[in-house]
């Protein structure tokens, strides 16, 4: 079964089990069944790889890709990819990218499933505009 026939089954329960109409937006739903949206997932799964990278519970192939960085003072480096083509879409770029834009509470968390929670508060936060 392929993934589009999976989320387009998903969707229609979504809209049966919500009572929503056809032309309603999808959005205010998924915020209240508490779903990330696509990319706010693809995020999920890059910065959970990132922290199981830096904590040493991820392979190694991934950990490599990643070097700790410690300044004396506080900086953000970014490795030099070509990003007009896909070099946005690495790992060994998009993951730095995106755990400097974490706040400190989020990466300072004490295990994986005390990260996941924390991490999908605040994106869920950013994406549906929550104070």
């Amino acid at each position: 079964m392929s993934f589009l026939f999976h989320l387009v089954r998903v969707l229609c329960y979504i809209v049966l089990l919500t009572k929503t109409r056809k032309y309603d937006h999808i959005t205010p739903v998924l915020a209240s069944l508490h779903w990330l949206p696509v990319q706010a997932r693809a995020d999920f799964k890059v910065l959970l790889l990132t922290y199981k990278a830096l904590h040493g519970l991820a392979p190694p192939y991934l950990s490599e890709l990643l070097t700790p960085y410690t300044p004396a003072r506080p900086l953000r480096v970014i490795p030099s990819i070509n990003k007009k083509s896909l070099g946005f879409r690495a790992f060994a770029y998009r993951a730095p990218y995106l755990w400097n834009t974490l706040p400190l509470h989020v990466k300072e968390a004490s295990s994986v499933e005390n990260f996941k929670s924390r991490l999908k508060t605040h994106l869920y936060s950013l994406f549906y505009s929550l104070p």
